[in-house]
């Protein structure tokens, strides 16, 4: 073994024995070797000598790399020797027949070896075929006489030549594209016909003695049918040949499903559709049907299902695309004659077969609108399309119990069948409109077959037929589940009054109260199943489910009835109430809350449902007050509990005790949604005072627990919710939350402190004037010592897209205050200090931003403090910093940065900004705006005096839009002017 043999052993080496740095150094070496200039002999004389794999493939890959990158720079000898040489390996030849050591490749040599050599034979082709190497096919054929060896590697070569050159699988470069059309057109010419012999001689001689050597041939065989003259192949004797392998008894599975492939190339060549008719006909493909009905796992089968669902898909194709009534005809009896085992295919075989027949499927139900009406054969096979898509709708019962209990492969296994049924579904969607009355009654006889057998055995059988219940239902109009149309009229009332023995069962359960809601329009219409509804979902079939993630979705779908039905349910509150007790009860009995209940935000949708019942009109005043009491007063006094003992919780306890008044607060926040403003603070205002009394105690929690951020969002949400619900009454709260919230506020904290400060002003407008007064001074001490942080290497990008978020809201609460008639809030005493920083913060902002709303915030600043030319200045300073700053920097140079970018939509909305602050500076400055912009946009700038004179005339006319396009113009001059003086330099 010589130094490069060992350096290759050493650079393939992955056993970790071998020291890296001398790894390194070995990759180094053959590195070095690759590049000296021979090296196409040294890799010619070590593939003739060298037995040891790893030099065989590092040679063939260090060969192949030479000819696709430095071909053209090798010398016509060296192109020669190396031709020469691959060609003698590849027909089982010695390179050097002087010595009897010499090396055959092909003999005994692995898989990947023969793999690598064929792609370096190709690369030649590539090359070199047909204007140099013009006989190379014709010069490997006779060499195939030498038997299995030869033959073997001329098929590694020919799928070679399809998986690097000619299949449009993979992207191709408009130059490989070239190639590939001159290698085609050279073989037709030349040698395709002597090739399709060679597959014939083969398969016809060696098919029972040398099945793989065969299954390889046809393989290779498949790849060039699509390209090559289809009379070569669809032939008296090819295609006898081809369905003798696929229907031997007991012949190869892997030759007779090479064969089906080869058909099935056959079927798929594309060409006119009345000749691929012609051929489809010929082929009398009923004749491997039988084949289908094997075992579904073997891969014969699944070739010849694939097979069969191609065959159909092109008739079908050739049914849509035909002119004449005979063509059409012949189509439609080859459709019906394949279509019974394309059923029973989709109906057995797995996912991978069936997406394709799914396919096909769906565009046969399409071709059936041009049929209306249906035949009596179309309706029967719309029915057994059905029994298709529920039979592969449907669970294997052996995952019933991993389904239930929700393990890792029962996730899984319902992931799976999501996918898969999203297809399926949209299928039965498709059926449905082309057949509705058929779909409704399959799907009824289905319900009521499963419902019939009454055994617990059935649960993929009812799962399966409720899930098509719903499927249907998401496919119909709301205006048609309101009038029942159809069979919903039997169907809806039979699933509500129906008591499946496998309701205990998870996906049942689920299923059957996903359906009730989907169909509650017609209940909505039909009152008088909405005891049958109520029942279904607060019994054991619904929120008292043994399972908790049915309990759980339970109480999400209840609260959406509720909210359809609404006061449709207020003759069944008290029954309601009495059904939802325990449920209840985790939350205003004291320490009775579960920790199945935390961290989970679905079990409030109860108290949603409660709030949406009890904070309706239509109730009593006194029964309205006696059912919130009953449930703020218990909950209120557990808080109030909590907060007493928060000093002597121990560390195990502290979390729990967390967690429990984060869902106190939750459940009371979703139980007030159901009162609106004017209940609570007009008609009824006794329940506006049990929210304030409420709001008073979940402050506390502020005090308590300042610094814990979850319970900090709890309290703010019910702040928010609050606001909506008690109006103007909330007032006396809102000194006391803000300024607790203000106390112990981080940038993340301040962003939702600020937004509920927006709630406010909002709604409250001037009202709100004292309270902002108060709090900006502070408000604006936070921001601004945060903003100006350095933002260094030690600030991690979380820490940088908070300080943003707390920047971009910062900016959405100014503007809310000057829209709002509020900026006077900046210049109150306690405020003013501040008012520098704030103008240079917006001012920058404002000339490094796209930002509108910085914009925005200074236009109306001009007009809120701003009177007509020649008055009192409001602000002192303000106008000349606005003229001096604002107006140049904001208004004219941003605009001449290569940034701003006019062909994009939101810079056009900017851009219009801009415009407007220019008229409301010339409003309020007048000519003092005028002179010096015009000086600075239009002087400076050597524009002609015209110019500027047109646009004075437009800024002091009132069309927008003109002065808009004057001005953009003007910047696009400028900017081409600047632009040229650079190329000029």
């Amino acid at each position: 073994m010589d130094d490069v043999e060992k350096a290759i052993l050493i650079s393939f080496d992955e056993s970790g024995a071998i020291d890296s740095a001398l790894k390194s150094q070995a990759v180094s070496f053959c590195q070095q070797i690759k590049e000296t200039p021979t090296v196409c002999r040294l890799c010619i004389e070590k593939l003739c000598f060298c037995r040891l794999v790893q030099v065989q493939f590092w040679c063939l890959q260090t060969l192949h790399e030479l000819i696709r990158v430095k071909y053209a720079l090798l010398s016509l000898q060296e192109k020669d020797f190396m031709r020469k040489s691959v060609f003698s390996m590849c027909c089982f030849e010695a390179i050097d027949d002087q010595n009897n050591n010499a090396v055959r490749i092909l003999e005994g040599g692995p898989a990947f070896i023969k793999n690598k050599l064929a792609q370096v034979f190709v690369a030649l082709v590539y090359f070199e075929y047909p204007l140099t190497w013009s006989s190379v096919f014709v010069d490997f054929l006779p060499h195939l006489r030498k038997g299995a060896v030869v033959i073997d590697m001329f098929c590694r070569i020919l799928n070679a030549l399809d998986d690097e050159l000619i299949s449009l699988d993979f992207p191709r470069t408009s130059e490989e594209m070239g190639v590939a059309g001159r290698v085609k057109d050279a073989m037709r010419q030349q040698c395709i016909t002597q090739i399709v012999t060679f597959w014939y001689d083969v398969v016809s001689m060696y098919w029972n003695s040398d099945p793989d050597l065969c299954s390889g041939v046809l393989d290779s065989m498949r790849r060039y049918i699509s390209w090559i003259d289809i009379g070569l192949i669809v032939n008296d004797l090819f295609i006898p040949l081809l369905f003798q392998l696929i229907l031997v008894d007991g012949g190869s599975d892997q030759l007779q499903g090479a064969a089906a492939g080869c058909v099935l190339a056959v079927v798929s060549k594309r060409m006119d559709h009345q000749s691929k008719l012609s051929i489809l006909q010929s082929l009398q493909i009923n004749r491997v049907f039988g084949l289908v009905t094997g075992d579904g796992d073997s891969e014969l089968v699944s070739k010849v299902a694939t097979l069969i669902t191609g065959y159909a898909a092109e008739v079908l194709q050739c049914y849509k695309w035909v002119n004449t009534d005979d063509a059409k005809g012949v189509s439609l009896e080859l459709l019906n004659e394949v279509l019974p085992s394309v059923f029973y295919a989709m109906r057995n075989f797995e996912v991978g077969t069936t997406f394709s027949i799914v396919q096909f499927l769906s565009c046969y139900v399409a071709t059936m609108k041009s049929l209306s009406p249906l035949r009596e054969k179309q309706l029967r096979q719309v029915g057994q399309i059905l029994e298709v898509i529920c039979a592969r709708i449907r669970y294997d019962p052996i995952y019933r119990d991993n389904l239930d209990m929700l393990d890792k492969i029962g996730r899984e296994e319902e992931e799976r069948m999501a996918e898969s049924r999203k297809d399926l579904f949209l299928l039965l969607r498709s059926v449905g409109r082309v057949a509705p009355d058929v779909t409704q009654i399959f799907i009824r006889n289905s319900l009521a077959s499963s419902i019939s057998s009454m055994s617990e055995r059935n649960v993929e059988e009812v799962e399966a037929s409720l899930s098509l219940l719903h499927a249907l239902g998401e496919s119909l109009s709301d205006e048609a589940i309101k009038t029942g149309s159809g069979l919903l009229h039997e169907l809806v009332p039979n699933l509500l009054s129906t008591s499946f023995p496998c309701h205990s069962n998870r996906l049942v359960a689920l299923v059957y109260l996903e359906t009730i809601t989907r169909y509650m329009k017609f209940v909505q219409e039909n009152t008088r199943y909405v005891p049958m509804v109520l029942a279904a979902f607060l019994d054991e079939r619904g929120i008292h489910h043994p399972n908790f993630h049915v309990s759980r979705r339970a109480s999400y779908l209840f609260m959406r009835v509720v909210k359809l039905l609404k006061a449709k349910l207020v003759p069944f509150i008290e029954n309601i109430l009495q059904s939802l007790q325990d449920t209840v009860a985790r939350f205003t009995t004291m320490n009775h809350i579960s920790n199945e209940f935390s961290g989970s935000e679905d079990a409030i949708h109860i108290f949603e449902a409660i709030g949406l019942l009890i904070g309706m009109e239509d109730l009593p005043p006194e029964k309205q007050s006696d059912y919130l009491s009953s449930l703020l007063t218990p909950l209120c006094h557990q808080v109030e509990a909590l907060l007493i003992n928060a000093n002597v919780l121990n560390p195990e306890e502290s979390p729990v005790k967390i967690a429990n008044i984060q869902q106190i607060i939750m459940a009371i926040n979703a139980l007030s949604k159901g009162f609106s403003e004017r209940l609570v603070t007009t008609s009824r205002p006794a329940i506006g005072v049990m929210f304030k009394k409420t709001l008073d105690i979940l402050l506390q929690i502020l005090v308590v627990f300042p610094k814990i951020e979850p319970l900090r969002n709890k309290v703010t949400s019910f702040i928010h919710r609050m606001v909506d619900t008690l109006g103007a009454s909330v007032f006396p709260c809102l000194p006391k939350a803000l300024g607790q919230l203000l106390a112990e506020s981080e940038p993340k904290e301040m962003v939702g402190f600020l937004v509920l400060l927006n709630q406010l002003i909002c709604k409250f407008n001037a009202s709100m004037h004292h309270i902002v007064e108060e709090v900006f001074p502070a408000i604006a001490s936070r921001i601004f010592r945060i903003v100006s942080l350095p933002s260094g290497d030690g600030t991690s990008s979380e820490e940088i897209r908070e300080l943003q978020e707390l920047q971009k809201t910062f900016y959405t609460f100014l503007h809310v205050i000057t829209t709002h008639d509020l900026s006077s809030v900046f210049l109150s005493t306690k405020s003013r200090g501040y008012l520098d920083k704030m103008m240079h913060l917006l001012l920058h902002s404002a000339c490094n931003h796209k930002d509108i709303l910085v914009r925005k915030i200074f236009i109306r600043l001009i007009k809120d403090w701003c009177t007509r030319p020649y008055g009192e200045e409001k602000v002192p300073g303000f106008q000349r910093f606005i003229i001096d700053g604002f107006a140049m920097n904001c208004c004219f140079d941003s605009a001449l940065d290569k940034s701003f970018e006019f062909h994009d939509a939101n810079t056009l909305i900017l851009f219009g900004e801009i415009v407007l602050a220019q008229k409301v500076m010339y409003e309020k400055f007048g000519d003092d705006f005028l002179a010096h912009f015009v000086t600075k946009c239009f002087t400076s700038a050597h524009c002609p005096q015209d110019l500027a004179s047109q646009y004075c005339q437009k800024l002091q006319g009132n069309d927008m839009k003109a002065l808009r396009s004057f001005y953009q113009s003007h910047i696009e001059n400028l900017r081409f002017q600047q632009n040229g003086s650079l190329v000029f330099k």
